[in-house]
């Protein structure tokens, strides 16, 4: 099996983080309404960067929490036993402009879990959904409102996102076949 191609290496990450912090804060005139929350496994961290990045823009904390999917994914039936990972969202969504952020958009499934698991914690003004990677084969109509990079894949590839708050050596976006 050949080595993963890289996407993206650190340095594009940060640019495209970057890039996507300030596209938030363009589309989002009030900056005290907005509101970060990451979906693990990655775009957890990646809401975590982009609350320091928009802190900077902005001059204030962004409020980021993390929400945990697992139990509102339309597939659980077919999962033996479901990674759980915590749910910590320390604010009030009610009201505000929630940005989900999630590493790869592939079928959509995620970011409809999301929706759902989100609306238990009441009910936000706006959703807007943030992504570093769009690989596309969506299957439900869902698109992402910030994109770091378009990768178009075939459904024998898959795309990996190694983070160093994750444990990897360093941060990249690989491109490997299944």
């Amino acid at each position: 099996m050949p080595d993963p191609a890289v996407i993206l290496d650190a340095s594009a990450i940060h640019r495209a983080l970057t890039r996507i912090a300030h596209e938030i804060a363009e589309r989002n005139e009030c900056s005290s309404e907005v509101a970060l929350v990451g979906i693990p496994v990655g775009g957890d961290h990646l809401a975590a960067r982009l609350a320091a990045i928009l802190s900077g823009v902005w001059g204030h904390a962004v409020p980021v929490g993390i929400l945990d999917v697992t139990m509102h994914r339309d597939d659980l039936s077919d999962r033996i036993a479901p990674a759980m990972h915590p749910t910590e969202i320390p604010f009030d969504v009610t009201g505000k402009t929630v940005v989900l952020v999630d590493d790869v958009l592939f079928s959509g499934r995620t970011t409809r879990a999301a929706m759902d698991a989100l609306n238990d914690f009441g009910r936000p003004q706006k959703i807007q959904l943030a992504v570093l990677v769009d690989r596309g084969h969506r299957e439900l109509p869902i698109k992402a409102d910030f994109v770091g990079k378009n990768v178009p894949t075939s459904l024998d590839e898959k795309i990996a996102l190694r983070l160093t708050e994750a444990g990897a050596a360093k941060d990249e976006v690989v491109l490997k076949k299944q």
